[in-house]
């Protein structure tokens, strides 16, 4: 966030009337945070526990390797694991994408079949790399399969505790599934590509990279339609014709207002509402909540039609993220540790951006 004294309300600063309408900060569920703290002093200070949800069954040509990283990228961790197997780096594979600037625990996946001899993996790693667990599979660890993560992180320099620990009170609630700022790159240069993509005037062979592009793209209108849906007072409101999701699944059914427990099941969390993950087909809801994405949406829509005309498949996301056990401990004057897990597919920047304004070493820049 800008340390900018903001403008009269009304007003806009010549700097936010020329930002793309992209770059727009989506709304916050409870106001902007009044406080700030830091982020990621140390690698230490944003632990990441992967919960895969299921157990290598020890047999199999699919070595499932449980490895902790400080400081690395995960696909920078896959390439030295290929080279160190001596396999091609499309025989690694692992479940999720895990931060750079952390301390992560997570599994990744080495097809070796046949009678290879085992390999020492005691000598695979160095300083920032340890083998903690080796077990065979058998099947390949594709990306997604995970249940979720653990988050244990770190804030220093908290300039108000007891508001810090208000806000955080209030995350049982759930907070906006927001796609995180590292699903548009820096200084949103993804959704930039993607855009240029979809509309012809770029060209990208690596398929991975189209892929990330676009997924940008769609990321930033689901991430307009929740803040959209706050700003007018809709955030936990049921509109005629709205889709809901059971919460822990990807189950959806269209609301019936003749059903009143509805209502009290999305008030306890036990639904979310969702939105539309764009692409081709007809919106699943009707009536009140059909029109209201529908004129969210029209603005974006020469947007919609090109991402339909790739051939995506719409899907539902649910509106809400609700963090799990809890938990919070000041451990000095300004300094706190929060702990929380995630489904698979959420962001942990969308739960820090409800407590605070924070800030990192790296770039120097609140977020």
């Amino acid at each position: 966030m800008s340390d900018h004294q903001a403008p009269p309300e009304g007003q806009t600063t010549p700097e936010a009337q020329e930002l793309p309408r992209w770059q727009e900060t989506p709304r916050w569920l409870h106001g902007e945070p009044g406080v700030s703290a830091t982020l990621r002093a140390t690698p230490d200070d944003f632990k990441v526990v992967e919960q895969l949800g299921f157990e290598p069954d020890g047999e199999g040509e699919h070595q499932f390797l449980y490895i902790r990283k400080r400081g690395e990228n995960t696909d920078w961790v896959a390439r030295q694991l290929a080279n160190f197997c001596q396999v091609s780096p499309r025989d690694v594979s692992y479940a999720g994408k895990k931060d750079r600037h952390a301390v992560t625990e997570q599994w990744f996946c080495v097809h070796l079949p046949g009678h290879r001899a085992s390999l020492n993996w005691k000598l695979f790693g160095g300083d920032t790399i340890e083998v903690l667990r080796a077990e065979k599979h058998g099947r390949k660890l594709r990306l997604g399969s995970l249940q979720g993560n653990r988050f244990e992180l770190r804030l220093r320099d908290v300039s108000d505790g007891a508001e810090l620990e208000r806000r955080f009170a209030l995350l049982a609630q759930g907070v906006p599934n927001y796609f995180g700022e590292q699903r548009f790159g820096h200084n949103f240069g993804n959704i930039d590509k993607g855009l240029a993509l979809i509309a012809g005037r770029l060209k990208e062979r690596q398929r991975h990279k189209k892929g990330l592009y676009i997924s940008a793209v769609r990321s930033w209108l689901f991430n307009r339609l929740i803040s959209e849906r706050i700003g007018r007072g809709l955030w936990d409101s049921l509109l005629e014709g709205d889709v809901l999701m059971i919460n822990g699944s990807q189950s959806c059914f269209r609301y019936d207002n003749a059903d009143p427990s509805i209502a009290e099941r999305l008030a306890k969390g036990e639904l979310n509402l969702t939105g539309p993950m764009w692409g081709r087909g007809e919106l699943m809801t009707e009536a009140a909540a059909r029109e209201f994405e529908q004129e969210v949406y029209a603005v974006e829509s020469t947007v919609c039609e090109q991402l339909e005309q790739l051939g995506l498949k719409q899907e539902r996301r649910s509106l809400r993220l609700v963090p799990e056990s809890l938990a919070i401990e000041r451990e000095s004057d300004g300094q706190w540790r929060l702990g929380f897990d995630l489904p698979a597919g959420s962001f942990a920047t969308s739960v820090l951006r409800e407590l605070c304004n924070w800030q990192t070493p790296q770039s120097g820049a609140a977020q």
